[in-house]
C-alpha cells in the first residue's frame, strides 16, 4: 500500500492513515470515551430487560401464575425504560463531544495545513479542491458527529449485546440466529468495492463543481467584459449536472444494499422461528417464553441494523472526507517546516535565482538581487518581466528551482514557516478584507496589539481619520456583509496590517495599483511610510516608487539588465531611462496614469 493515494488535486490519505490520526486524538479523551461507551453499554443492556421480562412473563401466565405479576412486570419495564433514556442520552451527548472535539482538532489542523499550502501547489490542485474539503468534507463530518454517530455506537452496542443475550439462552438459536451475519458480509462484499470509489467520484465532482464556481467568481470582469456569461454557466451546469450524477448514483447503491438488508433480516428471522418450534416440540429444550425472548430480540436487531444500512453513505461521506482532511495534514506538499535557525540581520539577498511554472518554460534567468539591512529597492520592468516571480520568492512564498532567497544569511527555506512569516511580509495589489470588526482584522497580524498600537498603526499609513469617522469606529463591521471599504481603504488596512506585524522584511508587489490614479501619490506615501526602516523589497507599479527609493534594480525577460539609483541610471540612458521618460510624459501629453501603465507594457 502507498503512503498517499494520489489523485489530480491535493493528495488522500489511506484509510489506515486517517484510523491512525483518529486513535491518536481519541487518546486525548480517554474517559470521556471510556464513559461514553460504559453509558451505551449499560443503556443497551437497560432496553434489552423489557424483552426478557415479557418472555417470562409468557411462561408465568402459561403455568398459571396470579396475573397481579403484570403489576410489577410494568413497574420493571418503565424503569428499564427510564434507565435506557437517561443513560442513552448521556451516552449520546458523550459521544457527540468526543466526535466534535477530534472534528474541532481536524477542521484546525486541516485549515492550518491549507494556509502553508505553497501557491503554486494550489493553483495546479484547484482551489475547488480545498474549498470542498474545508467546506463540503467538514460538513459531512459534522453530519456524521452530530446524527450518525451515537446513534451508529448504540446500534451496534445493541446489536452485540443482543447477540450474546440469544447464545445465554441456547447456542443453537445463536447459531440459527447468526446465519445473517454471513449473509449479511456478502451483501456488504459486494456493496463496498463500489461505494468507495462511488464516494470519492462524488468528491472529485463536488471539488470541480466548487472550481467551476470560484472559477467564474474570480473571473467576473472577464466574463462580463466578453459576453462569456452563458458560457459560464453552461460550464457550471455541466459541473453541477456531474456532482449530481454522482450523488445519485450512491443514493441508488444505497437502496440496493438496504433492500438486500431487509431480505437477510427476514431469512434470519425465519430460521430463528424455525429451530424454537423444533426446541420447544423436542422435549421441550427451550420454553415458549424464552422462544418469544429470542424472536422479540432478534426482531429488535431490525432498527438498528436498517439505521446502519441507511446510514451507510454518510458513514462513508465522513470517512472519505476524514481521508481527505488527513491527507492535506499530512501533505508533502505543504512547505516544510525547517529548522526555525533565527537569520542574523535583516539584508536580502537573491542569489542566481532561475524558475519556471511548468518546468519547462523559464522565467527567471540568474537573478541575483542584494538589499542591505534597512535598503529600499525599487524593481520596474514590463509587464511579464518577472517582477512578481522575484517578490514571490524573496516573500518564500516560491521556491526557486535553482539559486538562493536568504535573510541574514540564512536560507528561507531553513526558517519555517513561523519564523518566516515573523521576519518577512508580504503585501500585494489582491488585499482582501475579512468579514468582522475593523480592529480583529488588524490584529490578524498582531493578537497581541492594543488599542494604542491600532491607531498608531492606522495614524502611520494615514487611515485613522476615514476609521474614526466609521459608524462604529474601529469596531465597525467590515468585509461581507458589512461596510464596504474601497480599494485604496483596502490596501491602508493591508498597511497597517505590516505596521502591526513589524517585520524585518517587507515585500509590496504593486501594492498600491488597487488605488487608482487619484489616490495613488497618497498612498505612495504611506506606504513609504509603512516601510521606514525596514528592509523593502517594492515592486513599482508607478515609477514614483522607484524614484524614492534607494536603488533601482530593472528587470526584463527574467534577467537583471540594470542596477542603481535613480539619478544614476537616469544619466546612463538605458531601459529605465526610457520607462522614466514615458513617465513624465504624462505631464505634457495630458495623458493619465493608466495610459503610461499601457505604454510601459509595450515598449
Amino acid at each position: 500500500m502507498t503512503a498517499k493515494t494520489r489523485t489530480p488535486g491535493l493528495p488522500i490519505a489511506t484509510t489506515k492513515q486517517a484510523a491512525l490520526w483518529i486513535r491518536s486524538q481519541l487518546a486525548r479523551e480517554p474517559w470521556r470515551a471510556a464513559l461514553a461507551v460504559l453509558f451505551a453499554v449499560v443503556g443497551a443492556a437497560a432496553i434489552l430487560v423489557p424483552v426478557y421480562v415479557l418472555g417470562r412473563l409468557v411462561d408465568d401466565v402459561l403455568a398459571g401464575a396470579d396475573t397481579s405479576v403484570i403489576g410489577a412486570v410494568i413497574v420493571q419495564i418503565l424503569l428499564a425504560a427510564l434507565a435506557a433514556g437517561v443513560l442513552a442520552g448521556a451516552a449520546n451527548y458523550l459521544i457527540s463531544k468526543v466526535g466534535e472535539t477530534v472534528l474541532a482538532n481536524l477542521r484546525e489542523r486541516a485549515l492550518e495545513h491549507a494556509l502553508l499550502l505553497p501557491l503554486p501547489v494550489l493553483e495546479k490542485a484547484g482551489k475547488g479542491d480545498l474549498l470542498s474539503r474545508i467546506n463540503e468534507d467538514v460538513a459531512a463530518i459534522a453530519k456524521f458527529v452530530s446524527n450518525v454517530l451515537p446513534a451508529a455506537v448504540f446500534s451496534l452496542t445493541l446489536v452485540a449485546l443482543s447477540y450474546v443475550a440469544i447464545f445465554s439462552i441456547d447456542y443453537r438459536i445463536g447459531l440459527g440466529a447468526s446465519i445473517a451475519v454471513p449473509f449479511g458480509l456478502i451483501v456488504l462484499w459486494v456493496y463496498l468495492p463500489r461505494v468507495g470509489p462511488t464516494i470519492a467520484a462524488e468528491r472529485v465532482a463536488m471539488s470541480a463543481r466548487s472550481q467551476a464556481l470560484v472559477s467564474g467568481m474570480q473571473g467576473l470582469p472577464t466574463v462580463h467584459a466578453y459576453g462569456l456569461e452563458n458560457d459560464q454557466l453552461n460550464h457550471i451546469d455541466a459541473a453541477s449536472q456531474r456532482a449530481r450524477a454522482r450523488i445519485l448514483s450512491s443514493t441508488q447503491g444505497l437502496s440496493r444494499v438496504v433492500s438486500a438488508g431487509k431480505i437477510v433480516q427476514y431469512i434470519g428471522l425465519a430460521v430463528v422461528f424455525y429451530i424454537s418450534f423444533v426446541l420447544i416440540r423436542d422435549d421441550q429444550q427451550i420454553t415458549v417464553g424464552e422462544a418469544t425472548i429470542v424472536a422479540l430480540l432478534f426482531y429488535r436487531l431490525f432498527a438498528p441494523m436498517q439505521n446502519l444500512l441507511f446510514s451507510f453513505n454518510e458513514i462513508q461521506a465522513a470517512v472519505e472526507g476524514i481521508r481527505r482532511l488527513v491527507g492535506l495534514i499530512n501533505s508533502e506538499m505543504v512547505r516544510e517546516k525547517g529548522s526555525g535557525t533565527e537569520p542574523q540581520g535583516a539584508g536580502l539577498e537573491l542569489e542566481n535565482l532561475q524558475f519556471s511554472y511548468d518546468g519547462h518554460t523559464t522565467v527567471l534567468h540568474d537573478v541575483s538581487i542584494s538589499i542591505a539591512e534597512g535598503e529600499r529597492v525599487a524593481l520596474v520592468g514590463s509587464t511579464g518581466a518577472g517582477k512578481t516571480t522575484v517578490a514571490a520568492i524573496a516573500a518564500g512564498t516560491l521556491k526557486p528551482d535553482r539559486g538562493q532567497a536568504k535573510i541574514g544569511g540564512v536560507d528561507l527555506s531553513e526558517l519555517g514557516s513561523k519564523t518566516l512569516r515573523k521576519h518577512v511580509a508580504i503585501i500585494s495589489q489582491e488585499v482582501h478584507v475579512f468579514s468582522g470588526p475593523l480592529f480583529e482584522d488588524l490584529r490578524l497580524a498582531n493578537p497581541f496589539a492594543d488599542h494604542d498600537a491600532l491607531h498608531n498603526a492606522l495614524h502611520t499609513v494615514g487611515a485613522l481619520h476615514w476609521v474614526e469617522n466609521l459608524p462604529e469606529g474601529i469596531a465597525t463591521m467590515v468585509g461581507e456583509g458589512g461596510y464596504q471599504l474601497t480599494a485604496a481603504q483596502a490596501q491602508q488596512v493591508a498597511l497597517a496590517r505590516l505596521v502591526l506585524a513589524d517585520p524585518a522584511v517587507a515585500i509590496l508587489d504593486e501594492a498600491t495599483a488597487e488605488a487608482g490614479s487619484a489616490g495613488a501619490h497618497e498612498l505612495e506615501h504611506f506606504a513609504y511610510e509603512a516601510t521606514q526602516g525596514r528592509t523593502a523589497l517594492i515592486v513599482a507599479h508607478r515609477l514614483t516608487q522607484a524614484a524614492r527609493a534607494d536603488r533601482v534594480v530593472v528587470l526584463e525577460r527574467g534577467r537583471v539588465i540594470e542596477d542603481g539609483p535613480h539619478a544614476k541610471l537616469l544619466k546612463s540612458k538605458g531601459r529605465y531611462a526610457e520607462l522614466w521618460s514615458a513617465w513624465e510624459g504624462r505631464a505634457k501629453d495630458s495623458v493619465n496614469d493608466d495610459d503610461i501603465e499601457a505604454q510601459q507594457a509595450g515598449t
